[in-house]
């Protein structure tokens, strides 16, 4: 009995400091990482040898894997910003129409959606909520939405970073999470597009439109992340869905000039538009251009296309490389994070915390865990404000448990990152980023009460096809 109260112990130091405390991440996941190896050493009896090559792994695994990736694509998003080439893209999206719905949908959930596929990490909340303020939305309403359309989206955003790491720490075939991950999704690509055009017009008589603008844009996303998903892998789904449905909702305004503004150039030169958009291009092309080589230098992949799109915009090698370096100083918190989580989840697998944790949850909850699974991944990004360091915690644990109850690991594994998509509407990171972009500091609490029950909701169901399904 008392082994399993020193196995939980991380966890509950983790959930205490970040959630009761109030502690930064880094500074949590630090003092986390300090206690997990007393407990290895002392408790557990791993050799202190062990513990130190395990430690050298699992920080170089971190920050080839993980934080390369999130470096650059934070700087592929400062790079727009310092060239200002952000505003543009912002003008094309805001011309298109003056439909709340349309505008609401395409700019959370089209742009959105794509700027979590490339970039993630907060940008994809804070740069929509904005613009819709700019649009004449209020401010609470549009840090609501921005939460609510970033769900989905962020098991494949970052480049698929989030689903990459949970193969490489579980053992899991990249091929099986994706199709698991694509088919326990299915509903909630549909969903909350439908949400999202209901809560900008309410009105009763706006309902039959709403719900066929929803279900044509989930039917485009669901279609181009399933493909991409099943036959390319987990970095594209949420870069080619969310272009996908920017086109969809294009057409859609198109033949609905009622509600149409001007046109998607909104005034610009081919030469700005290819100069806006150059930074994104340039990475979808090279990713593609990848993916018959099984090539997985993803970071170098991006890097690529952020300098040369950044060249095209005209910020030149040294401005690039001065915005690199103060990019690596601005996530100097996010890699002590990722660093201390990986090690954490490291030392509880070599000490036997993770398989003791494992079989007390199959004692617990019996075949019935499948349906909490999902809620083990929504409690980490709640916690961390990442689907990625949720997926590094709570990753092998799904794989122990199911085996325990002879549930095909890779549902149960990709359970764990739909379940961050939940978590991720009433991340404290996420709302935090999301005020600070809509001047709402202060507004933390209200927000999250309002985002809850969409969340729980979410949970519930996701819980429910995750059981169905096992």
């Amino acid at each position: 009995m008392s082994e399993i109260l020193f196995a939980l112990l991380p966890m509950a130091i983790l959930v205490i400091s970040m959630g009761i405390c109030k502690w930064p991440g880094d500074k949590s996941s630090l003092f986390t990482l300090i206690i997990t190896i007393l407990l290895a050493i002392f408790i557990f009896k791993a050799p202190v040898q062990e513990i130190g090559t395990t430690l050298l792994n699992s920080s170089y695994r971190a920050c080839v894997t993980i934080l390369s990736v999130i470096w650059i694509a934070v700087f592929s998003y400062n790079l727009l910003l310092h060239s200002g080439k952000i505003e543009i893209l912002k003008g094309q999206l805001a011309a298109i129409s003056t439909d709340k719905s349309v505008q609401v949908l395409l700019i959370t959930w089209g742009f959105g959606g794509l700027l979590e596929g490339m970039a993630g990490y907060g940008t994809s909340v804070a740069i929509p909520a904005a613009i819709l303020v700019t649009l004449g939305f209020r401010p609470l309403f549009a840090v609501l939405v921005s939460l609510i359309a970033n769900s989905e989206p962020t098991t494949f955003g970052a480049v698929g970073i989030a689903e990459t790491v949970l193969a490489e720490e579980t053992g899991c075939p990249l091929p099986e999470l994706c199709k698991a991950t694509i088919q326990q999704l299915f509903p909630f690509i549909f969903l909350i597009p439908i949400t999202l055009t209901i809560l900008a017009d309410r009105r009763r008589q706006a309902l039959p439109k709403n719900l066929l603008l929803g279900t044509l844009v989930g039917g485009v996303s669901y279609l181009a992340q399933y493909l991409t998903a099943n036959y390319l892998g987990p970095e594209t789904p949420a870069i080619i869905g969310s272009i996908c449905s920017i086109i969809a909702i294009i057409i859609w305004s198109h033949f609905h000039p009622s509600g149409q503004k001007s046109s998607f150039t909104n005034g610009y030169t081919a030469r700005q538009i290819y100069q806006a958009w150059s930074i994104y291009g340039f990475i979808i092309l090279f990713i593609l251009l990848a993916i018959p080589f099984h090539f997985k230098g993803t970071a170098l992949l991006l890097l690529g296309g952020a300098f040369i799109g950044g060249q095209i915009q005209g910020v030149k090698t040294k401005k690039q490389l001065v915005l690199l370096g103060k990019t690596l100083v601005q996530i100097r918190t996010t890699i002590i994070m990722v660093i201390a989580l990986v090690g954490i989840s490291a030392l509880m697998e070599i000490s036997g915390m993770i398989r003791l944790m494992a079989d007390t949850l199959t004692t617990l909850a019996g075949n019935g865990y499948a349906f909490w699974s999902p809620l083990v991944g929504e409690a980490g990004t709640f916690l961390t404000g990442s689907g990625t360091s949720a997926n590094i915690l709570f990753g092998k644990l799904q794989v122990g448990i199911a085996e325990n109850i002879n549930v095909e690991p890779s549902w149960l594994t990709a359970a764990n990152t739909t379940g961050t998509t939940a978590g991720k509407i009433i991340s404290p990171q996420s709302i935090a980023i999301a005020t600070s972009a809509c001047q709402l500091q202060g507004k933390e609490g209200e927000i999250l009460k309002q985002a809850f029950p969409y969340a729980l909701v979410y949970g519930i169901l996701l819980g429910i096809i995750v059981a169905l399904g096992s």
